[in-house]
């Protein structure tokens, strides 16, 4: 974001763009006031308090709408500068007069992607993890992840941060006045007392690892992949499940080519469900034989596996197992409305056309993915994101040396690098390149 943000004052709509009820256009930065009292007549709204005026163009006196107008002086505000919103009807042909009238107004520009968020950071009002919480809020489908965001946003893994980079910036200060003053009377064994306080933040740190797969796994949201021979079922339960015709259903076996995903709040959880072409020994037709190979890939990256049984095929024969180690598998009995062909076990029976055991097959698969991710109950996983994971990863193997070294200034170093891990998390330290990446994603306006 190669932009002088300290001169230029920003705006945009930070609403939906298209027609609307009301349409929200906001602006920061030094020449704010300036530019909102242009549109209102040459006078500011008193601060803080919503104001109804008429907004005309500066340039040719034309009226354009009657709003509601905010003027919100620094630094306490979102982005820590001058900033104003404008609450206009949300038709297209007002809120574009608007941002035109706004374009021609002296050092006003239009604002980058995510850049007053990038301001806010940039002014110490949110830090990078607050900011990656932002970002999963606005895109956040269903309930468990919008609180997973809100908590994440609101500073629940800025604090833990730093309340770990306080207690190790105090054992740190001990050891090295170890260093740096050792003809003091200061107390024996400063530096071993020391090294033994590291053990608490060091096992938070590991317990915060250890969620984060969770975290992140709720984040990017869930893979259920359906497998199973061909005429199993797949492509009916599929429908069934999304309570619309999303998939091609017919009684020719190999109706399924090619893999179809279709995204689900199921019970909070956001869950991709992939159909899969049948698996099958013997296929030579090059279509068949793309397909299930295809099966196999979605296989290897599911997160919940349903096994598909027709429970009415006498010569119904289990795929061929691709399913990999660690996996949730539930082997999921089909056509239960049908005479029975065999006896295979099952976890759960259904009929897909019926809709015998439906119900309590969405209750079952939203137990299931609650247990790898987060239950809504207690505090939610606070590390997200990969990026986070490896910083804190790093911290936390320096502090291990730490604990285990036996010269002053090694676990000094030591501690430096883990609070620099620690720094790097919360965007402090060396990710310029990745703040650009970070806020790139953002929509205009945010």
């Amino acid at each position: 974001m190669a932009v002088d943000q300290a001169a230029d004052t920003i705006f945009a709509l930070s609403s939906a763009p298209g027609r609307a009820a009301v349409a929200v256009v906001r602006l920061a930065g030094p020449r704010a006031g300036a530019a909102l009292a242009a549109l209102a007549g040459g006078r500011l709204p008193e601060p803080r308090r919503a104001s109804l005026r008429r907004v005309s163009d500066p340039a040719s006196g034309e009226l354009l709408d009657a709003a509601l107008l905010l003027w919100l002086p620094g630094p306490g505000t979102e982005t820590g500068e001058d900033m104003a919103e404008l609450q206009l009807h949300g038709a297209p042909s007002v809120v574009e007069a608007v941002l035109q009238a706004l374009a021609r107004q002296p050092g006003l520009r239009p604002a980058e992607p995510g850049e007053f968020t990038r301001r806010a950071f940039d002014n110490g009002r949110l830090d990078l993890t607050a900011v990656e919480g932002l970002a999963d809020l606005i895109a956040a489908e269903t309930a468990l992840q919008r609180r997973q965001a809100l908590a994440v946003s609101g500073g629940a893994l800025a604090r833990r941060l730093e309340d770990w980079r306080a207690r190790l910036a105090r054992a740190l200060a001990r050891i090295e006045a170890a260093i740096d003053f050792p003809d003091e009377e200061l107390p024996l064994g400063l530096v071993a007392e020391s090294q033994a306080t590291l053990e608490p933040v060091a096992g938070e740190i590991a317990d915060a690892l250890s969620a984060a797969p969770r975290g992140e796994r709720l984040r990017q949201g869930l893979r259920v992949v359906l497998l199973g021979p061909p005429n199993a079922g797949k492509s009916t339960l599929l429908n069934a499940l999304a309570g619309r015709e999303a998939a091609i259903v017919a009684p020719t076996p190999g109706t399924t080519r090619d893999v179809l995903e279709l995204h689900l709040d199921l019970g909070g959880l956001p869950v991709t469900l992939v159909d899969t072409a049948g698996l099958r020994a013997g296929a030579t037709d090059p279509v068949e034989q793309e397909g299930i190979r295809r099966s196999h890939g979605q296989a290897a990256q599911a997160d919940l596996i349903l096994n598909l049984v027709d429970l009415s095929c006498v010569d119904q024969v289990e795929p061929q197992d691709i399913i990999r180690d660690g996996t949730v598998c539930l082997r999921i009995g089909t056509k239960v409305d049908l005479p029975r062909g065999n006896d295979l076990p099952v976890d759960h029976s259904v009929s897909a056309k019926s809709g015998a055991g439906l119900a309590a097959l969405e209750a079952l698969l939203a137990e299931r993915l609650r247990s790898l991710v987060w239950s809504g109950a207690g505090p939610a996983p606070l590390v997200t994101r990969a990026r986070q994971r490896a910083a804190l990863t790093e911290t936390l193997a320096a502090l291990r040396r730490a604990q285990a070294g036996a010269a002053a200034e090694l676990i000094a170093e030591d501690l430096r690098l883990a609070l620099r891990g620690l720094g790097r998390v919360a965007g402090r330290v060396d990710v310029e390149e990745l703040l650009d990446l970070i806020f790139r994603d953002f929509c205009i306006g945010k």
